[in-house]
C-alpha cells in the first residue's frame, strides 16, 4: 500500500518563537515548521502551525489554569494530531521559554493516565525543530526530546531538525534563498521515519499495563 493509500494522518505544530505573529520580522521558525510540514505532505500528511506567542498560555503544570488560560484549547489540537512539532529558536544556548513553557504545562500528561497507564500522548510522535545563529541545537534537541518523552510521545529516528547559522552573524534561515542540501535531506528523513512510525503505532498501539 502507497502512502498515499493510507489512512488520513495529521500534524500539529507548535511555534515557540518569542514574537507574536504580525511582528515587522519574518519568522525562521516559522520556516523551518513550514519545509518540514512541506516534507511530510508527500506523505499524504496535512498539518497546522499556531504561535504559542499568540495565546495566553498561563504559567503552570496543570491542563488548565482557569479563567483566561489559552493552554487547554491547544492542548486539544496538539492531542489530535498524530504528530507533533515543537519549533524553537536558540536564545542563550537555550530552547527558548515558549518552548519550555510547553513542555511544563505537558508535564501534567504524567498524572492523567488511563486505566492502563497510558498518557495522552501515548501512540504519537514528537518532532523538535530549531533555529539559531549560534550553538545549540544539539543541547535544545536534548532538552526538548527528553521532556517530551517523558511525557508519553515516541520519537523517531533522525528527528532532530535545525540550522544554524554563523555566529554572531546577521543570516537567519528565514533569509536563505534556497534550503541547503543537508538541512533538505535532514527535513525529509524526518518527515519519512515520523509518518512511518506513527502508521506502525496506529495498527499496533502501546498495550500498556496493569497496575
Amino acid at each position: 500500500m502507497s502512502d498515499l493509500e493510507q489512512p488520513a494522518l495529521t500534524a500539529f505544530a507548535l511555534n515557540c518563537s518569542l514574537r507574536p505573529s504580525g511582528s515587522d520580522r519574518p519568522s525562521s521558525t516559522d520556516r523551518m515548521i513550514g519545509d518540514l510540514l512541506g516534507a511530510m505532505r508527500p506523505h499524504g500528511i496535512t498539518g497546522e502551525t499556531e504561535r504559542v506567542a499568540d495565546h495566553n498560555v498561563m504559567v503552570g503544570v496543570l491542563s488548565d489554569m482557569g479563567a483566561g488560560d489559552d493552554w487547554p484549547k491547544l492542548r486539544a489540537r496538539l492531542l489530535a494530531a498524530d504528530i507533533f512539532i515543537l519549533g524553537t529558536p536558540i536564545w542563550l544556548g537555550q530552547p527558548s521559554s515558549m518552548a519550555r513553557r510547553v513542555l511544563e504545562r505537558m508535564d501534567a500528561f504524567l498524572s492523567e493516565t488511563d486505566d492502563r497507564g497510558r498518557m495522552p500522548a501515548a501512540g504519537k510522535v514528537a518532532l523538535v525543530a530549531v533555529v539559531g545563529n549560534e550553538d545549540g541545537a544539539h543541547a535544545c534537541h536534548a532538552a526538548c526530546f527528553q521532556a517530551v518523552n517523558d511525557v508519553g510521545f515516541t520519537i523517531p529516528a533522525n528527528s532532530g531538525v535545525y540550522w544554524v547559522g554563523e555566529a554572531m552573524q546577521a543570516t537567519n534561515y528565514v533569509d536563505l534563498e534556497t534550503i541547503p542540501d543537508a538541512v533538505a535531506s535532514t527535513l525529509a528523513t524526518a518527515a519519512s521515519n515520523a509518518v512511518h512510525l506513527v502508521r506502525l503505532l496506529k495498527r499496533n498501539e502501546y498495550p500498556g499495563v496493569v497496575l
